[in-house]
């Protein structure tokens, strides 16, 4: 059972995912979170297509898999922000423009990866709830 146990631990150490942080505390609409977790996709995707094509290309493969966790404030999203950078994490804060919503420049959301599953462990996104 062992055996089994630890080779499962291992392929999911070996998933990819890309991880979404978004802001509660500013009652975005649906529409607006959509948006902005599209923003952190894209940013952080463009980042790792750039720095790390085999990861980028294997995770496009199978299927860009994403976690979208919430946060409760601005410090807590550069708390994580900051600890992605630590470790050499790719990640990529979203301002918003400003343009309905929101006040310009309103930080909002974090973009993480995609990345391995051992390396978002780095910075302990456990704690957080699904969005």
């Amino acid at each position: 059972m062992k055996i089994r146990d630890s080779k499962a631990k291992k392929l999911e150490d070996n998933e990819i995912k890309q991880i979404i942080l978004i802001r509660t505390d500013l009652k975005m609409t649906k529409g607006k979170i959509a948006a902005q977790a599209a923003h952190a996709a894209v940013a952080t995707q463009e980042i790792v297509r750039l720095k790390n094509k085999h990861i980028w290309k294997k995770w496009l493969l199978e299927g860009q898999k994403k976690v979208v966790l919430k946060v409760n404030s601005e410090d807590e999203l550069l708390y994580y922000f900051n600890e992605a950078k630590k470790v050499n994490l790719p990640a990529e804060l979203i301002h918003d423009r400003g343009l309905t919503q929101l006040p310009p420049n309103t930080l909002t959301a974090l973009g993480i990866g995609p990345i391995l599953e051992k390396e978002a462990k780095k910075i302990k996104l456990d704690e957080l709830k699904l969005l």
